[in-house]
Parts: structure tokens; C-alpha cells; sequence
């Protein structure tokens, strides 16, 4: 058995918690996979539209993403979230150099992964970046300054999505960087309450909340102005604009990437309306995008896969 000292990720959730032994390759790939089923999320339900043999590899980084927001996130005190962030940096770091010696099954399931798409390790590391960041920036001047933090928390998985699939041209990572930034944002706008209530961060920037008159004693009481309902709105037009500037590259990839690629940026558009439909009253309530949408979003998806949809025409 491990003792205590050896547990490097002590104070995580214990789901999280490093294994005494290390996994088979195949046990580490199930407990990705289990881990990637157990959230309906985009990163998740896209990988259906993928060919078989890159399913693996998006369930290890998938669980990457997943276990490194969940240390941050998951753990109430910041001191020891800080503190398990960085073991898990030193973690990635062993997967890169040491992999001999990993036992978590993420990075024994992302070795492999790592090796057969070449993957770097800046995504990676800018992802556990944005999760440090999280814990000691919790407001944000200007919507530049929440584009900037999407460059860590976003941006990456994007990329590493592209990587998975081989593509490495720069041009298409910054369409990528352009879906994922507004993806980010318009998860913002759909959660400012929960994020106020439960992490006291507040992404709206600071000088859209003063130029309609909104403060932070309106948003902690849950006051729903008109100034806070025409903010959100002018964001969530923003937002939609830039997601829809990164929508060419769906025409750039293979019919497979572009199903998937679709279903993240019809997903985007689908929380924007949602944010609509209840009157850009998102203190009071949490826009959600309805079962139907949801299945429509996915008939899309695999109508694209079979070319019938085709690239990203019809995206508004």
C-alpha cells in the first residue's frame, strides 16, 4: 500500500487520488472513457462523429481537462488547490520525460497519445495555467481581459483537437482559437450567477458593468435591471460574431473533424439563444438548451458526417 507521504495528490476529491500501483494501458484507457461518459458535455458526445481509433486518445486528453478543472474547481481551499495544480504540472512534466514512472491513469492512458499525434506539451501546460489562475484572479476588467484568459483555458483544447486529428497549419489554429475563445465566453454569459454564488468570480468586465450601470450589490441581490439585460445582450451579439468568424474551418478539415467541429460551434450558437429566450436573465436562472436542441444539434452533426450538411454553411 502507499502511505500517505507518496500520495501526491492528497486533498484532491478521492475519485482523483493517484492509485498505489500503476494501471495497465488498458485500465487507464477504461477509466478515461468511464470518466468521459459520466459528463454529457460537447468534448464528450463530438468524439461519436470521430473514427474509432482516435476515441482513445480524446478520452486521455478529454480526462486531462477534466481532472485538472475539477482540482481547481472541486477543492473548497485555494491554498491546496494551488498546491495540487502544481503536482499535477510536475505530473505532466514525468509523462513527458519520466512516462516510466506515471501512475495516474490519465497520463498513462495520454503517454500513447502523446506519442502517436506528437503532441506538445504548451496546451497542456497553458490548461493547468488557467486553473492557477483561477484561484487568485476572480475579476476581469474588460472583455479583452476574459479573451485573454481563453487564450490558457480554452484556446488549448481546441488546438489539441486539431493535433489529435493531424493538422498543424497555423492558420487553422487560429480559426480554432477564435470557436473556443467564444465558446468560453458564451459559458460566461450563461453562468454568471453560479459562478458568482458558488466561486465569487465575476467575468463580466468591469467597464461593460459600469458603462450600463450595473454593480456587483445588483448582481449578489440578483437584480435583473435593464441595464444588466441590454449588457448581456450586446455581449452575447459579440460573442456570437466571433463565433461565427471561426466557423470556416469546418471547410478546411475532413468530413469527420468537420461533423464534430459543427456540433461545437452549433452548440455555441445554441446556449446564445438560450441566453436569448429568457431575456438575457441569466442572474435569476441558468440558460439551458433544450433536450430537442440538443437532439436536433446531433441529427445535424451526423448529417454533416454523411455530407448532406456540408462545412459550415446554414451557421447564423
Amino acid at each position: 500500500m502507499t502511505s500517505v507521504a507518496e500520495q501526491r495528490l492528497e486533498g484532491a476529491p478521492v475519485e482523483l487520488l493517484e492509485p498505489a500501483t500503476r494501471p495497465t494501458l488498458e485500465e487507464a484507457q477504461a477509466w478515461c472513457k468511464a470518466l468521459a461518459e459520466s459528463h454529457y458535455e460537447n468534448f464528450h458526445v463530438a468524439t461519436a462523429f470521430l473514427s474509432k481509433p482516435l476515441r482513445s486518445h480524446f478520452h486521455a486528453v478529454y480526462a486531462f481537462c477534466r481532472v485538472s478543472d475539477d482540482l481547481g474547481d472541486e477543492v473548497a481551499d485555494t491554498a491546496t488547490a494551488t498546491r495540487l495544480l502544481s503536482t499535477w504540472r510536475q505530473m505532466l512534466d514525468e509523462c513527458y520525460d519520466a512516462p516510466e514512472l506515471s501512475r495516474h491513469p490519465v497520463f498513462v492512458a495520454l503517454r500513447p497519445t502523446i506519442v502517436a499525434c506528437d503532441l506538445p506539451k504548451q496546451p497542456f501546460t497553458d490548461l493547468i495555467a488557467a486553473f492557477e489562475l483561477d484561484q487568485v484572479k476572480t475579476r476581469f476588467a474588460t472583455l479583452r481581459e476574459d479573451e485573454e484568459y481563453s487564450v490558457y483555458s480554452a484556446n488549448p483544447v481546441g488546438s489539441l483537437v486539431l493535433y489529435l486529428c493531424g493538422y498543424r497549419d497555423p492558420a487553422l489554429h487560429a480559426l480554432s482559437h477564435k470557436t473556443c475563445t467564444a465558446l468560453q465566453l458564451a459559458n460566461f454569459w450563461q453562468d454568471v450567477g453560479e459562478d458568482l454564488h458558488e466561486r465569487d468570480r465575476i467575468y463580466l468586465p468591469q467597464d461593460r458593468m459600469e458603462k450600463f450601470g450595473v454593480t456587483e450589490a445588483d448582481l449578489r441581490s440578483g437584480r435583473e435591471t435593464a441595464g444588466y439585460r441590454t449588457m448581456l445582450q450586446e455581449l452575447c451579439a459579440e460573442t456570437r460574431v466571433m463565433l461565427l468568424e471561426g466557423a470556416p474551418l469546418i471547410d478546411r478539415v475532413d468530413r469527420e473533424l468537420a461533423a464534430t467541429l459543427r456540433l461545437f460551434t452549433q452548440g455555441g450558437l445554441a446556449i446564445l439563444d438560450a441566453i436569448a429566450a429568457i431575456g438575457y436573465n441569466t442572474l435569476s436562472q441558468r440558460p439551458e438548451v433544450s433536450k430537442s436542441a440538443k437532439l436536433k444539434l446531433l441529427f445535424g452533426a451526423g448529417l454533416s458526417k454523411l455530407g448532406v450538411h456540408r462545412g459550415s454553411r446554414g451557421l447564423r
